[in-house]
C-alpha cells in the first residue's frame, strides 16, 4: 500500500486511495488517514462515482468499473472468477479452489494479493466455517471490514 494516488475518497469504511491507469482502476488501498493528494483528475471520476454509488446502495456499481490488474496467470483467473460472484452471494475458498483445480491456500494467496479490493470482491470468498480472513488478516479491523461489506451487500445478517 502507498501513494501517490490519483484520487482519494472517503467511504463508510474510511479513506480509499485510488490509482488509475489507462482508463481503469489499478489499485484501491484502504488508508488510515487522508493523504495530501491533489484534486482528482476528471479521468478518475468513474472510480469515485462507482465507489460512491456502491456505498449508497447500488451493490453492482463496482461490477461495471473497469480494472487493470497486474498479476500471475493464476491470480488473473482467481480475480476474474471473483468478479463473477454476484453481490449478496459468497463462495468458499475450497469451492473456488475446486473450480480452478487448485488449493484453498493458493486461492487465499491470490485474494490477499488482490490490488483492487471492492471492485474485485475478495470479501465474497469465505471459509467453509466462518468468514475466513481479509487482506491476509484473520481478525481485527480487517475482518470487520469484510463483515461490513458482506452485511452491506446482504450476504450476512
Amino acid at each position: 500500500m502507498g501513494g501517490p494516488y490519483d484520487a482519494v475518497t472517503h467511504s463508510p469504511m474510511g479513506w480509499l486511495g485510488i490509482r488509475w491507469d489507462g482508463g481503469a482502476v489499478s489499485a484501491i488501498d484502504f488508508l488510515a488517514e487522508a493523504p495530501d493528494t491533489p484534486r482528482p483528475a476528471a479521468a478518475t471520476r468513474p472510480a469515485t462515482d462507482a465507489l460512491a454509488a456502491y456505498f449508497a446502495g447500488d451493490r453492482s456499481a463496482l461490477d461495471r468499473l473497469p480494472v487493470r490488474l497486474a498479476g500471475t496467470p493464476f491470480q488473473q483467473r482467481v480475480w476474474a472468477r471473483l468478479r463473477a460472484i454476484p453481490p449478496g452471494e459468497t463462495l468458499s475458498y475450497g469451492a473456488l479452489a475446486r473450480e480452478l483445480g487448485s488449493s484453498a491456500r493458493a486461492v487465499g494467496g491470490a485474494c490477499r494479493s488482490n490490488p483492487v479490493p471492492l471492485a474485485v470482491p475478495c470479501h465474497r470468498v469465505v471459509a467453509a466455517a466462518g468468514l475466513g480472513g481479509y487482506s491476509g488478516e484473520r481478525g481485527g479491523d480487517w475482518l470487520e471490514k469484510k463483515r461490513w461489506l458482506l452485511r452491506h451487500e446482504g450476504a450476512i445478517p
